[in-house]
């Protein structure tokens, strides 16, 4: 193999501006090894167990809406970056995979450590390269360092995404004593100028002309990185139209004024209280996966006329049934339109819809201003308790539920992330610490005692970030499963569905070096909230039953003032 090649794939990353690199170490991949490590311009961090390594990769990309490369040995290493290269997929986050691999004429010869590895996360990678296993050929050379910058360049390409390059490596994997390989600054590049995706002129005019056609424009953002430059002329098209805005917590729409942030309170699928006042004409919808099942059923119960989906590039799904027409521009694009609006009409549109929010709000307070313990109220004071221009991690599966019932106020301007492309537990943690380490606001994760265990291996490294904490919810079991109907009434709910566990996190605090602060009423978590965020990385255990959680939850069911008769 020719090392300096390896070397090249380096300085190639560093020339398109990639700046961190998370590696799981092996025999395979030194080569890679030596070269990210040494390279001037990356930071390499190294993280053992590779599932946790990817969701840490996953974390930082997420915020900084930059490449970040991974780097494993060849076997099975690659195949547990599976779970977070799914994630990363359907929530469109660019990380540039480096997997390792024997040459193509040793696969499937009984050698150690070797399986197919080409294309090996199938359906779910923008696109999958093999490195040369031979640069020496001037040909040969040209197509390798192309290949870099095309797979580095898909990965930012709208939709971002991960992409593979799969690199047989022949031994020896090392320089000789007294060998130097040197950065080559004459290297390859190809750079693109990507497109605007900006509606033309020609364009503008029929949409401007269509709007003032409706009367009922309900707009739904889905899950987005928070994004400035659309609020501004979001907010404006709302005055301008009448537009209601629905934002589910992961939008990061919810500091707009007057957004619908409590549609998980009174929305009711087909049972829904005033639906036909709340059916809209014309659903606009950005974003990627809604959280909330009422929303979703309300909208396929009660269909709009027109449903505009609005995304740049790439495939577009219909969650709602409905979908009518896609404009391929930017949300900030689209929502610059000005149109004249039927004041009077859309203004009554408006009024229903902040009408039910109100009766959401003040039922919200007053069920949960209860002096009662259990995991609904103490969320609810967490999410109180957030500092202000913050990150949050929500956790999959209770926790994203409970703050997209509860969600945020404006003010508190704080961002969210959730793993809801896959909607799995497996790598919440490991997010939670890759979005710690790109930012040096603080970074919460509020989890759940089964998501938390499956994924402690995202702590044990050398790299905790001063700015992380985390809220665990400890009901010692998948407490989800007693709040649904289907498994709640199941003989064998707790053992086979909940899966009861007995941990705690006083020793993995302890072993992490993790302040702890235990809470077993409402008395202690507001002591502890009181101070949790001002005293380095901790850890906050919320210990409640989950009977209890459940029977509470379905009081909350039975006194909501939308529930149908």
């Amino acid at each position: 193999m020719n090392l300096q090649a390896v070397f090249n794939i380096a300085e190639i990353c560093a020339q398109h501006g990639v700046k961190e690199v998370i590696l799981s170490p092996g025999s395979r991949c030194a080569p890679l090894t030596l070269a990210f490590a040494r390279h001037p311009a990356i930071q390499v961090r190294t993280i053992s167990d590779e599932r946790a390594a990817a969701f840490i990769g996953l974390g930082m990309a997420l915020t900084t809406r930059q490449p970040v490369v991974l780097v494993c040995t060849s076997g099975t290493a690659a195949l547990n970056y599976s779970p977070a290269v799914a994630e990363a997929f359907y929530q469109q986050v660019p990380l540039l995979v480096f997997t390792a691999d024997r040459p193509a004429e040793w696969i499937d010869q009984l050698d150690g450590q070797t399986i197919r590895q080409e294309n090996i996360y199938g359906a779910h990678i923008k696109r999958s390269f093999s490195f040369p296993v031979d640069t020496q050929h001037p040909d040969a050379n040209w197509f390798a360092q192309r290949l870099l910058s095309e797979a580095i360049l898909e990965t930012k390409a709208y939709p971002p995404g991960p992409v593979q390059v799969n690199v047989p490596l022949r031994e020896p994997f090392y320089p000789k004593p007294g060998e130097t390989l040197e950065y080559n600054q004459e290297v390859k590049v190809i750079q693109e100028w990507s497109n605007a995706y900006e509606l033309t002129n020609t364009q503008r005019a029929p949409l401007e002309e269509e709007l003032t056609t409706f009367t009922k424009i309900l707009v739904v953002a889905g899950q987005h990185y928070p994004d400035p430059v659309c609020q501004v002329p979001l907010q404006y098209f709302t005055r301008n139209t009448g537009a209601v805005v629905v934002a589910d917590i992961i939008s990061n729409q919810h500091n707009l004024p007057e957004v619908i942030r409590y549609h998980d309170v009174f929305l009711n699928g087909n049972a829904t209280k005033k639906a036909s006042e709340l059916q809209p004409d014309l659903l606009i919808t950005l974003g990627l996966s809604n959280i909330s099942k009422n929303l979703k059923l309300f909208l396929r119960a009660f269909p709009a006329h027109e449903h505009w989906h609005l995304q740049a590039a790439g495939e577009v799904a219909d969650p709602f049934q409905s979908l009518t027409r896609v404009i391929r521009c930017t949300p900030q694009s689209f929502f610059s339109l000005i149109p004249n609006g039927k004041e009077a009409n859309t203004k009554t549109y408006q009024a229903e819809w902040l009408e039910q929010e109100k009766t959401a709000s003040n039922y919200l307070q007053e069920f949960l201003g209860q002096n009662n313990f259990n995991e609904f109220i103490a969320f609810a004071r967490i999410l109180e308790n957030l500092p202000n221009n913050s990150v949050v991690h929500l956790a999959n599966s209770m926790a994203v539920r409970y703050a997209n019932i509860i969600s945020l106020r404006p003010e508190q301007n704080i961002t969210v992330f959730a793993n809801r492309g896959t909607s799995g537990i497996d790598g919440c943690t490991s997010t939670t610490v890759g979005s710690a380490l790109s930012t040096n606001l603080i970074t919460t994760l509020i989890t759940g005692d089964l998501a938390f265990f499956y994924d402690r291996n995202g702590l044990w490294h050398n790299y905790l970030p001063l700015n992380l904490r985390i809220i665990l919810l400890n009901n010692h079991a998948g407490g989800i499963f007693r709040l649904i109907d289907g498994p709640r009434q199941q003989q064998e709910l707790a053992e086979f569905f909940e899966t009861k566990q007995v941990l705690d996190a006083r020793l993995t605090a302890q072993e992490f070096n993790l302040k702890y602060y235990p809470c077993e009423n409402l008395q202690q978590l507001a002591e502890n909230l009181n101070i949790f965020w001002k005293n380095g990385p901790g850890i906050l255990e919320i210990f409640t039953q989950s009977e209890k959680n459940a029977d509470f939850f379905q009081l909350y069911r039975q006194h909501s003032p939308f529930k149908s008769k």
